[in-house]
């Protein structure tokens, strides 16, 4: 059972939807908004022709599609849900996660899903809404949390979170998920890490342990981001950093975050900026000892171990 998704899965009746079914609609709901039969399947252990006649039934609903997915070969056909009625029986209101941008965002969609699916019993905060309540209930201030602002015709909207990636929490621990959907370049997993320092300090100042966790598909992903969360580790705590060094290193996280060109441009460009936050993390982690984040880890899929991008293949 996943505690936060008992409850909520019982909207779910008027649909013609009850138990396990229920929460494994609303589990990939809140975490993604697709999914392979495979697994479906793994979530209610059952033959896999009982999880192709749910599918066929959500279609015929209307709430969901199922296609081959753009650009990916090796996982079969995706389940997407994108039915209006289902979101908000959930409380999960007209959530983005319907709509699929590109290849890598569906991959880092489905490899999120794949490990909350593994990890059941962690206290996961499945939506937006939760994520911020519960971190302004311990007293952190909504503009230390990671946020961008969409413009044009979302009109200035504000998004919390918005790769929309798991996170746990209870009293005495944070978790974070990464998932690395195949990029060539640890950028993607650096900017996430930036916009979550603050974050990470203030949880820590509390006396929370801080878990972050990196997810792959293919072992040279899961290589690289161990060596970047091993960094990550041996990042001194907030209170042995001397303040000119942290300083410069949150200026130059911001400016990446933000792309302000004219901060960039003062260190030589973004990878010159870059190079010298690294220098400057180097030379605090000389200077101390035990690292911000009280355990880092890497996990592979093993569903999700086939797929391929078609430039991979």
């Amino acid at each position: 059972m996943i505690a936060h998704l008992t409850e909520r899965a019982k909207a779910l009746e008027p649909l013609g939807w009850t138990g396990r079914r229920a929460e494994w609609i609303a589990l990939a709901c809140f975490h993604g908004g697709v999914f392979t039969r495979q697994q479906w399947t793994s979530f209610l252990g059952c033959h896999h022709e009982t999880v192709g006649r749910a599918v066929r039934k959500m279609v015929a609903q209307g709430v969901a599609s199922e296609e081959k997915p753009h650009g990916i070969n090796g996982i079969g056909r995706i389940c997407r849900i994108h039915g209006r009625k289902v979101c908000r029986a959930l409380g999960a209101g007209d959530r983005r996660r319907r709509r699929i941008t590109s290849p890598a965002v569906l991959m880092r969609r489905l490899l999120a899903l794949d490990y909350v699916l593994e990890h059941p019993r962690l206290p996961w905060l499945p939506t937006d809404a939760d994520r911020v309540a519960a971190f302004e209930a311990l007293g952190i201030e909504r503009r230390i949390l990671p946020q961008r602002v969409y413009r044009g015709a979302l009109g200035g909207l504000r998004r919390f979170f918005p790769l929309d990636l798991p996170i746990a929490l209870d009293t005495e621990r944070a978790v974070f998920v990464y998932a690395e959907p195949g990029h060539e370049t640890t950028m993607a997993l650096r900017s996430w890490g930036a916009a979550h320092g603050d974050l990470w300090k203030a949880l820590w100042d509390l006396g929370h342990k801080i878990e972050v966790v990196a997810v792959a598909r293919r072992w040279k992903e899961d290589h690289r981001a161990g060596r970047v969360l091993a960094s990550w580790a041996r990042y001194p705590r907030p209170s042995e950093i001397d303040e000119e060094t942290r300083s410069e290193v949150a200026r130059i996280e911001q400016a990446i975050i933000g792309g302000d060109v004219r901060v960039l441009d003062e260190y030589g460009g973004l990878q010159a900026a870059l190079k010298r936050a690294v220098a400057l993390e180097k030379r605090a982690r000389r200077r101390a000892g035990r690292g911000l984040t009280e355990r880092v880890a890497t996990w592979r899929t093993v569903r999700l171990a086939g797929a391929r991008f078609w430039w991979e293949a």
